[in-house]
Parts: structure tokens; sequence; C-alpha cells
């Protein structure tokens, strides 16, 4: 794939008020989720769930592409269609996870690193094959009083440019996430400080190892309050800081930033991304959104496992979906939740 399609699909995920529904929980994850609606993780479980979210009427109006984990990326409807060939029809991009996890770090056995390099060419040459597009890779990095090391951030950021570099030399548009966590009581001072350092060494990285810009889209955190800081930032001060380490770090020409939820409410984790939208309607990159739990969460809760219920899970699904969509846009108020 040439360097002209790549910039074409990084810029498509990003455009018209779209964004990405994240749908790459592994099997535990997706199985503690059903667990708490009652429901078996088994493997057709999870596969009529995913089928109910792309078949969603409409969908693809306010979601641009689906990140897959990989069963989901092999799985079909039941009509016989490749969920692939669903997501297409429905104008949606097909993604695939790619990292392996994280784990513990040596030498800093606090921190961890997210590993999957490993036969990461091959895999990648499958994927492509299989009709994904765009890959996704998760470090996660930790706040505490003497973390993150610089020692975490190095091994995080060469480990995302890696796999940047390799996604575009098979075809896929890389989605880099270096994930500074919520959990904490740090405040959104120093979340600030924690996420700028981050983006200092991922986008070193990003140059040092020949990633072409213009054909990733960068999924971060927003600057934001740990979830048990004692004062909490209001959503304009969220808005305003998560800019602000925005421009001084991001390049221009990387075509999007879809942000990550983070553990934040479905409301919260939208009406940010309004007031960004609002507070810099000509930034230089898209502003747009890559929500797991926080599409998910109302559809889940609405199907209870149940085939008279997917019309309700959908709609929920879509409603979230176009309250972000309308957020890109910098069109979303929170009044709009009791309507």
């Amino acid at each position: 794939m040439s360097r002209a399609e790549l910039h074409t699909i990084a810029r498509s995920l990003v455009e018209g008020g779209r964004g990405i529904l994240a749908a790459d929980e592994s099997t535990g994850t997706i199985g503690k989720r059903l667990e708490k609606i009652g429901v078996n993780n088994s493997e057709e479980n999870r596969r009529a769930y995913r089928e109910l979210l792309f078949t969603a009427p409409g969908l693809g109006e306010s979601i641009s592409g689906v990140i897959c984990y990989d069963e989901t990326l092999r799985q079909r409807a039941l009509d016989g269609r490749s969920f692939v060939e669903v997501m297409q029809q429905n104008r949606m991009v097909p993604g695939i996870k790619v990292d392996t996890g994280a784990k513990a770090l040596a030498g800093s056995a606090q921190e961890k690193v997210t590993e999957g390099l490993d036969g990461l060419r091959e895999r990648l040459q499958e994927y492509h094959a299989l009709g994904a597009r765009f890959a996704k890779w998760r470090a996660v990095i930790e706040i505490a009083a003497d973390l993150p090391t610089d020692y975490c951030l190095s091994v995080n950021a060469h480990a995302l440019a890696r796999y940047a570099a390799l996604c575009q030399e098979n075809g896929l548009v890389p989605i880099v996430e270096p994930e500074v966590l919520m959990d904490g009581d740090h405040t959104i001072e120093r979340c600030y400080a924690v996420t700028s350092r981050s983006l200092q060494f991922v986008f070193a990285e990003l140059y040092a190892q020949r990633v072409d810009l213009s054909g990733m889209l960068l999924k971060p955190n927003m600057v934001i309050s740990a979830s048990a800081c004692r004062t909490q930032a209001g959503a304009e001060d969220v808005a305003r800081l998560s800019l602000q380490c925005l421009r001084t770090h991001v390049p221009s020409i990387v075509p999007g930033i879809v942000f990550l939820s983070g553990g934040q409410s479905d409301e919260r984790a939208t009406e940010h991304l309004s007031l960004m939208n609002r507070l810099a309607p000509a930034a230089p990159w898209k502003l747009s959104f890559s929500y797991g739990r926080a599409l998910q969460a109302a559809a889940l809760k609405a199907w209870q496992g149940k085939s008279d219920q997917i019309a309700a899970a959908q709609s929920a699904l879509l409603r979230r979906a176009r309250f972000n969509a309308m957020a890109a846009r910098g069109q979303y108020e929170p009044a709009l939740e009791a309507a």
C-alpha cells in the first residue's frame, strides 16, 4: 500500500465528525462484562454481542472504524457474511488490536511494558489479508510518587514506534496509544506533566524510526484529575489543559487525535470532547474519539443477552455514537442526555 493510501485511510477515520468504536476487548475482559449481565462467556455469546454492535442500522453515520480482537475479525454474522463484510457494508473500516498486553517491566516491577513485537510483521500481513486496514497498540503509563520513570516511558515509546513502522510497512494505519492512567489521587497538573513527558518520548521515537506521521493516528488520554483526587478539575480545565498539552507536543502533520475515555463516565467523556472542539475549531488535527466502554456500556445493559432486546441495545449504541459524533463537531450539550 502506498503512502498516499495510508494517508487517505487515516484521514477517513476522523473526517466528518465520525470516530472509532473500540470493540477489541480480550476474551477475559469481555467475559467480565458479560458476567455482570448474567451472560455466559461463550464464543457464540461473544459473536452474537459483536454482531448486534456491527449491524446497528446507520452506525456508520457516526462510526468510521472498529477496532477488533483477533477472534472477532475472523467471525461471521448469522447470515454468513464475515464481520469484515458487515463493517464495510455499514461504512466502517475494520481494524485490529495487535499488542499482546502489558507485562511487568524488568528492572521496574511496578511499571508495565507492552509486548507483542515478536512475529508482528507476519501477523500484520495476515490481518491485512483478512481485511484490516488499521491497527492499535496500547502502552500503559501509571502515575505514582516516583512513577513513571524515564526508563518506562522510553521502552514503551520505542515499542510503539516499532509497531507503527511495521504497520505502515504492511499497509495498516497505526493508532499509537500511550495511555496515562486515571488511577490514583494525582492532580490534573500532575497528569499534564506526565502526559507531556510521555508524548515527548513517543514522538522522538516515531521520528527516529521513520514513521510517516501523516499516516497514523494518536490515541491519548485526556489531561484529567485522577479518579481519587480530592479536587476534581472542571470540564473547562480538562479541555483547556488537554489542548495545551497536545498543541505543545503533537505535530500538526498528524491527521487526527482519537481520545480514549479512560474510565470517565459516558457523559463526561462526550462533554470533554465537545468542549475541546469548541475551544479549538481550527486545531491542526481532527479531534475525535476511540471509545470502548463509553460507547458500549448502555448497549450491553440494554441487551442482557436476550434476542428480543437487540433493537433496544442497538438504539442505545446509536444514541451514544450520535452524541459523540456531535461532540467531534463541538455540537454536544449535556442537556441532550435528558431528552
